[in-house]
């Protein structure tokens, strides 16, 4: 596995499980995710390309989608929404698992300099 593909997988379940929570909830704040997931499935291109630039920005999105997903977590977690809370957590188990390859790879990059 590598960032061009975790950040493949981050986009597409961004993407899916947004539209997945708009659709149920037709709220207007549940389409954000799917709107970070296509910033970040236009990305992997540049990804692939080893582009620093765009791998900074990728890792950049995916961060601040990060963030921004735990305020739903704690929205979902209050009313007692369980599937919410399984939407919610899908998106930040894939945001961390794309981080954690985008670390690996600026790491391994730093190593052959």
């Amino acid at each position: 596995m590598n960032s061009f593909k975790a950040n493949i997988i981050n986009s597409i379940i961004l993407i899916a499980v947004g539209l997945w929570g708009y659709l149920e909830s037709s709220s207007g704040t549940a389409i954000i995710p799917v709107l970070f997931g296509w910033v970040l499935l236009f990305c992997s291109p540049g990804i692939k390309k080893e582009n620093k630039v765009v791998a900074h920005i990728a890792v950049l999105v995916t961060l601040v989608c990060l963030l921004g997903l735990f305020m739903p977590l704690n929205g979902a977690i209050e009313r007692g929404e369980n599937i919410g809370v399984a939407r919610v957590s899908a998106m930040i188990s894939s945001s961390v698992f794309a981080m954690i390859f985008f670390v690996k790879s600026f790491i391994a990059n730093r190593k052959k300099s």
